[in-house]
Order: structure tokens, then sequence, then C-alpha cells
């Protein structure tokens, strides 16, 4: 038939999977990998393809196309590198140049596929139960411009609230922190002054106070962490949680955002 003739004529050229680093990102990236002791092999940039293939379509470690080398290396190599924290120092690296003027934190609820159940290890893996289910939480921080500069991976059970004071903590300086209604709490308001910032952050229904205050042209602004959500969530691997480890997945994240920092 005509659909088995075409098959027929499909070649390994004509199947190549679309790269995602351009010699003008590789240039930037590969010195900082090379900091993390990690060695200058003749397919790391292959390797690192691979990686990021596997995190933009959500394929099994298995499935990745031969073209990218054995999946079966690719795969410990990732888990060794996230293992000694290299995927989140590299993100640092990338995202040190912030225009941390604003603030901007939220958080966003991500499915955890089955297949991101049964961990070997005892330890709290960030999978909790909330509406939609098994879920897991990024929380996020970006900059005025809207890029990454700080995140936590929780279960999906774990308020915004909750989760607020370690993820302000790795915060620079900034002069406001802008965030919705579910962060309004009095211990969040004063975690912020003591950064020497001002919270825009309105007050519930039942406050007292009111929001006579509140910056509201600032405030709009808010959809920028929105926007990088919906930018982080572009990846499959992110959209839907696929990894059983919760550092793994966090790597993925820092990678996910260090690659959006490339271009910067």
């Amino acid at each position: 038939t005509r659909r088995m003739v075409a098959l027929t004529q499909i070649t390994p050229e004509s199947a190549m999977p679309r790269f995602m680093l351009t010699d003008e990102h590789w240039s930037k990236l590969k010195p900082i990998f090379l900091q993390q002791a990690i060695y200058n092999k003749p397919h790391l940039r292959l390797m690192i393809e691979g990686m990021l293939y596997r995190m933009r379509v959500g394929c099994p470690w298995r499935d990745l196309p031969p073209v990218f080398g054995s999946w079966n290396t690719i795969y410990k190599r990732y888990n060794a590198w996230s293992a000694s924290g290299a995927f989140l120092n590299i993100f640092r690296a990338l995202s040190k140049e912030t225009d941390t003027e604003w603030e901007f934190i939220d958080g966003s609820y991500i499915k955890a596929h089955q297949h991101s159940a049964g961990a070997a290890n005892q330890d709290e893996q960030g999978i909790g139960l909330s509406r939609g289910g098994k879920t897991t939480k990024i929380h996020l921080a970006v900059d005025a411009y809207g890029l990454p500069i700080a995140f936590e991976i929780t279960g999906g059970e774990v308020h915004d609230s909750q989760a607020a004071s370690v993820l302000i903590d790795q915060l620079p300086e900034s002069e406001a922190i802008i965030a919705d209604k579910g962060y309004d709490s009095q211990a969040i308001r004063e975690q912020i002054e003591a950064k020497h910032a001002i919270p825009v952050i309105p007050r519930k229904k039942n406050s007292k106070v009111g929001n006579q205050n509140l910056d509201r042209a600032l405030y709009k602004l808010r959809h920028l962490v929105e926007n990088m959500f919906a930018r982080l969530k572009h990846f499959r691997a992110i959209a839907t949680r696929y990894d059983k480890l919760k550092r793994n997945f966090a790597s993925l994240v820092a990678l996910a955002c260090a690659f959006i920092w490339l271009p910067m």
C-alpha cells in the first residue's frame, strides 16, 4: 500500500531527531559543564542533546534514538550528575546576571505519571495527593524579566505558603517580592521585610487591613511567573513527571531553566 511504501522510504538520515543546542549555545554551556568536573569526551555534546531530547518529548530513557548513543550510558551519566548537583550548579552559573529589582513567586502542580511511583529508597520523593490525584509541585521565583532564579520541589499537597519560607531564603536582595493572596500571612510578610523588600501580596477577603497599600500596577506584572511556568511545561517531561527520584526531577527542572537562560 501507499503507507507501506512511504515507510520503506524512511532512512536513518530522514529520521534524525531535532537537536536543541546551537553552536552559540554550546560555546557558552561547554565551559560550565567542564567546571563541574565533567570530562570533555568527544560525544559530550551529543549526550547532553539526548538528555534535552528526553526532557522535550517525555519518552522513557530506553526509547532515546540511537543517534545519541547508548540510552543506558546517557541515563547513568544523568543520574550521576544529578546526584552531584551538577545541573543545579549549571543553572545557578547561567542565572547570575539577573534583574532582581522585582521578584515574583508562585507554585504550579505537575501531574505525576504512574511510572514515577516506586522509588527504591524510602526517602520523601516530592509526590503527594491533591485534588488532581498524585502530583508534584514546583515553587518558582522569577526576576523582573520573568527569567527563573530559584525553585523548590514538593509534593502536590504542600500549600504555596508552606514552601514560601525556603524559596524566599534563596532569593537575592530586591525592592519588592510579588505573590498572590495564597501567600498572605504575617510570617511571610515579615520574612520579606527582613530582606529589605516590600511584600506586594493582596490580603484575603476576611482581612481587616484591606488592600489600600497594595501596588496594583506592580501586582499586574505577576503574569511573568505564570508565563515561565507555561514555558517550562513546553517540555513534556516537566509537564508530566516521570522521574521516580525527586532529585532527578529537580535536576530536569534545573536543566530546563538553564536552557531558557542560554540565549540571554
